[in-house]
């Protein structure tokens, strides 16, 4: 057994809602894409070194970053270029959601890599490539032009990052990637990204998608991005979708889900909206509903949208993300026996022991289920 097999197992049973035994480190790369002209900041998130034990955790010692000019400084449960754990380790590719950045989930990736995983993600074109902004008075052509361009830039980005990340000289050799375990895990936009990749990535063995772009019947305003699942082989896949998600309801998650041509799994977080899958889940959801509509064709988001307050909190939404996802990817990438008897349980009863809400209809019951 490799020396990482066992990262982040309890001494008695299996919990993946529990943090690792390894601190997190973080590191901020660029990697410039030559054919495209386009330079990519990425983070990479790994275990760290003994030394650094508990500074992840502690307020004084975590990373703190600001994601944007103007933004306030975050922090995230990381340290800023710790020294590796040299090792081989499983590789998490994570994609992000439209208008989101590399960073809008580091309650999950820091979750993983405390688990022994390599966790990497890049700002999508979208965000770099100025051609590709969006531009005030621009022609409902130029629009739809530019919404084309962004879904086909997506797994491009995503085979990029996936390359740089195998190449010895752009990560450390001692604590590097695994090239025969690797998974993807995105979020809306980056939910489409993680189930479009596959068509033409071989290399990716397991699929998280968290609330995922690509039903059939989008809601006005939303990305017309679709879904061949031209796959060829199986590549297990945990669909994460949230009760109440105004953006891309269930019934989009449920056809999705029906369609994925493989081992697959699907649990919905009770009373949850679409943001719930990011960090300051309260302060997101609730600037999003008092900001001025960005355009009447989206201002029946906010219209929509339930106070925060009748909504599940923050940590239950995370314990839910972290909890089933590194099961589905210890189950899937490492084999873990334990993490498949968890998966095959009454996750539902599971999650309520934690106090959190959930359902998790099987592939027959979906018709039953009333969103």
């Amino acid at each position: 057994m490799a020396s990482d097999e066992r990262a982040g197992l309890p001494a008695r049973g299996y919990d993946p809602f529990a943090r690792g035994r390894f601190p997190a480190g973080v590191r901020t790369l660029e990697a410039l894409d030559t054919a495209r002209h386009r330079r990519f900041p990425m983070e990479v998130w790994y275990p760290a070194a003994g030394q650094h034990a508990g500074q992840d955790l502690a307020p004084a010692t975590q990373d703190r970053f600001t994601a944007a000019a103007g933004a306030a400084p975050q922090s995230q449960m990381a340290v800023r270029d710790a020294a590796r754990r040299p090792g081989s380790y499983p590789l998490i590719l994570f994609s992000h959601a439209s208008g989101g950045s590399r960073r809008q989930s580091t309650f999950l990736c820091t979750h993983l890599s405390s688990h022994g995983y390599l966790v990497a993600a890049l700002d999508h074109s979208e965000v770099v490539a100025p051609e590709l902004a969006r531009k005030e008075g621009e022609t409902a052509e130029r629009k739809s032009a530019r919404a084309e361009a962004w879904i086909a830039n997506r797994v491009p980005d995503i085979r990029f990052l996936l390359d740089r990340m195998l190449d010895g000289a752009a990560w450390d050799p001692e604590a590097h990637p695994d090239p025969t375990r690797i998974g993807i895990v995105g979020h809306s936009f980056g939910g489409w990204t993680a189930l479009a990749a596959p068509d033409v990535e071989g290399r990716i063995r397991a699929v998280v998608a968290l609330a995922p772009g690509g039903s059939s019947n989008p809601r006005p305003g939303i990305l017309r991005a679709k879904l061949t699942f031209d796959w060829g082989r199986d590549v297990p896949t945990l669909l994460l979708a949230a009760e109440n998600d105004v953006s891309l309801p269930l019934a989009g998650m449920f056809e999705i889900f029906e369609r994925t041509p493989a081992a697959k799994q699907m649990v919905i977080l009770r009373r949850a909206d679409h943001l719930h899958f990011m960090d300051h889940v309260e302060q997101l959801h609730e600037a999003v509903r008092a900001m001025p509509p960005c355009s009447a064709e989206l201002a029946w988001i906010q219209a929509e949208m339930l106070p925060i307050a009748e909504l599940c909190s923050a940590e239950q939404a995370h314990q839910f993300v972290r909890g089933l996802t590194l099961a589905h990817l210890d189950a899937r990438l490492r084999g873990q026996e334990d993490a498949r008897r968890f998966l095959s349980g009454d996750l539902a009863a599971e999650l309520a022991g934690r106090g959190v809400g959930a359902m998790a209809p099987s592939i027959g019951s979906l018709s039953a289920v009333t969103p």
